[in-house]
């Protein structure tokens, strides 16, 4: 299960954490996020030890979408040594995050 990023950790996780991190941009009135949810579950059991796999509610945390020009959700972001590296919008397929997940670890 991908833990919860909030303003306050957003730092000890992303920015000095020591693996890579995906951050999945959701609301709990977003009928796509719903669905792109177990799907960002099953991955942070797949790469646990490998990279964090996080979850940051845009209502309850404003200043990171803010930060990141999250404008849609769900969106997918990528952070490797602190840096964004990669993005997706939408409900995506599991194999096209796999596909970014390999490419950062």
């Amino acid at each position: 299960m991908a833990q919860t990023l909030t303003d306050s950790n957003f730092a000890e996780i992303v920015e000095q954490g020591s693996l890579p991190v995906l951050v999945d941009f959701w609301a709990t009135w977003c009928g796509p996020c719903r669905m792109l949810s177990p799907v960002v579950d099953k991955l942070a059991e797949k790469y646990a030890g490998k990279m964090n796999v996080v979850k940051c509610n845009v209502d309850e945390s404003v200043d990171i979408p803010m930060k990141f020009g999250i404008r849609n959700i769900p969106t997918l972001l990528f952070f490797k040594n602190g840096e964004l590296v990669d993005r997706l919008v939408g409900a995506v397929p599991q194999a096209e995050i796999e596909k970014k997940i390999e490419a950062i670890i």
